[in-house]
């Protein structure tokens, strides 16, 4: 009788296919705001793949309401009352005249107060990391002289040998009486068994898991996924950048070999930022409010040796606007000399690449690095199809070849630079949610153009002649996956 059943119902989808394709793609069409592009995608594979490619759009392909996930009251009024002081000095010119590393930037400044209520804040003092084993090493020391709390914010984490060595450090400072928060990703720690979670909970580690998975499999949100790493501690020291928690990442493995990340370690205001950040996307997660106290928020003066400028800045689906996407936007838009552009996925959208090659045609230097190896063979090949659109155009394009190239971020005429959580890659424009830290500071610019440098010692540059001469799999390859590239 139920394989009867079974029958009956395998016959009338069948038998109604076509219809039922149409009564789809009209869902797709018209309940989704998406751009044509997507849209097109969406409606091949439903052509290709009837039913089950429906299946595969709702679990990756359904738009998240552009709500504000992340509101809380309690700090609406104060955050607002200092992006209006700032706005009206911009205006006025002043904060131009007290910051002149702005001064360039000061429309940009304004747009990140406007969108994002990024508070720009001139007390930090920034340390940039390459080396997983320095990063690590630097933040095991920091949380080990921590005081009051320490809040942890991984994509990814792994329960290996360097998350054994964290977590012991992370328990001593439980038992002192610190407080430790660690807020992971359901889809990123998905290998991490929960009673890992429920161990450090048991040592007075409090954990939040965001977008956690039905019946522990199960991901509805699989397409919008928390990238954000951020550590802050003590409201003293954050962390931010590109490096997540794993073996991989200190050179542990060897199908990634040498890992060449970026991560940023900074001391100021710009610290209650990230940790704001972080608040938020507890909050929502654990459904714990810590803005209920000001125990969070560090009241001593930063003693700044270096006075860089900053803004952190947040997007996610739930946001009006792409505010990482538009940065980089904006400062390819100002350049003036050269851009450096370091991702390990390279899927811009039209905007980008439009603006990239424009300013190539305008004698603008652009150089943009990727890795030589895949982590992911559909977007690597997207990738390299993109790269080869601004080859062509006379870009100086290259591949990593020391081992795998994960860092993320844009330097403009060795005065700014955008660097963070988020890849040059519609994924981390539009539907990750993502960090990063615009500086504007010509030391630092300098100093981070300087380690582009040295990485081009260990890169090979993809010339015309190389590109032109790849194989037809390779081409074939790259179609398919640029095709495919609005769903990576």
């Amino acid at each position: 009788m139920v394989l009867e059943n079974i029958r009956s119902g395998l016959e009338f989808i069948f038998g109604h296919l076509i219809f039922i394709n149409f009564i789809l793609a009209v869902i797709i069409i018209f309940f989704q705001r998406k751009n044509p592009q997507s849209v097109w995608t969406w409606l091949l594979l439903l052509y290709f793949i009837p039913i089950l490619g429906f299946v595969f759009y709702l679990f990756i392909g359904t738009d998240m309401h552009k709500q504000k996930m992340f509101r809380i009251k309690e700090i609406e009024d104060h955050l607002n009352e200092a992006i209006r002081r700032q706005e009206y000095s911009l205006r006025s010119k002043r904060l131009e005249r007290e910051a002149p590393a702005i001064a360039d930037y000061a429309d940009l400044v304004m747009y990140n107060l406007d969108v994002a209520g990024a508070v720009l804040t001139d007390d930090n003092d920034i340390t940039i990391f390459t080396d997983g084993n320095e990063k690590f090493e630097a933040l095991i020391a920091d949380m080990q002289a921590a005081e009051k709390y320490i809040h942890i914010q991984y994509y990814i984490i792994k329960n290996d040998v360097l998350f054994e060595r964290i977590k012991g450090v992370l328990a001593k400072k439980a038992e002192e009486g610190v407080e430790v928060r660690i807020l992971y990703d359901g889809m990123g720690c998905r290998s991490v068994k929960k009673s890992c979670w429920k161990k450090l909970n048991n040592q007075g580690i409090k954990t939040s898991e965001f977008f956690p998975a039905i019946l522990r499999r199960l991901h509805l949100r699989i397409n919008y996924r928390n990238h954000r790493k951020i550590v802050v501690i003590d409201g003293k020291i954050g962390y931010v950048g590109g490096f997540n928690i794993g073996k991989e990442y200190i050179g542990m493995d060897d199908r990634f070999g040498y890992w060449r990340d970026t991560h940023l370690r900074m001391t100021g205001s710009a610290v209650a930022s990230m940790e704001l950040r972080f608040a938020l996307d507890w909050n929502y997660a654990s459904k714990e409010n810590l803005f209920m106290t000001d125990r969070y928020i560090n009241k001593e003066p930063f003693e700044s040796k270096q006075h860089c400028d900053v803004q952190i800045v947040s997007s996610g689906p739930d946001s009006r606007y792409c505010s990482i996407r538009d940065n980089y936007l904006r400062l390819i838009g100002k350049a003036e000399k050269n851009i450096y552009i370091q991702t390990p996925y390279f899927i811009p959208d039209e905007a980008i690449l439009a603006a990239l090659m424009i300013a190539v045609r305008s004698g603008i230097e652009v150089n943009v690095m990727i890795p030589c190896k895949p982590d992911h063979p559909f977007v690597y090949w997207a990738t390299y199809s993109y790269i080869g659109d601004l080859v062509m155009e006379g870009a100086k394009c290259y591949t990593y070849n020391e081992g795998f190239l994960h860092a993320k971020g844009m330097i403009v005429d060795d005065k700014a630079m955008c660097y963070g959580t988020a890849n040059m890659d519609i994924r981390s424009f539009a539907l990750n949610f993502e960090v990063n830290a615009i500086i504007y500071n010509e030391e630092k610019a300098l100093q981070m153009r300087k380690l582009f440098d040295e990485d081009l010692k260990n890169s090979k540059q993809i010339t015309k002649n190389i590109y032109v001469g790849r194989s037809l799999f390779i081409k074939f390859k790259e179609q398919v996956c640029r095709l495919l590239s609005p769903l990576l």
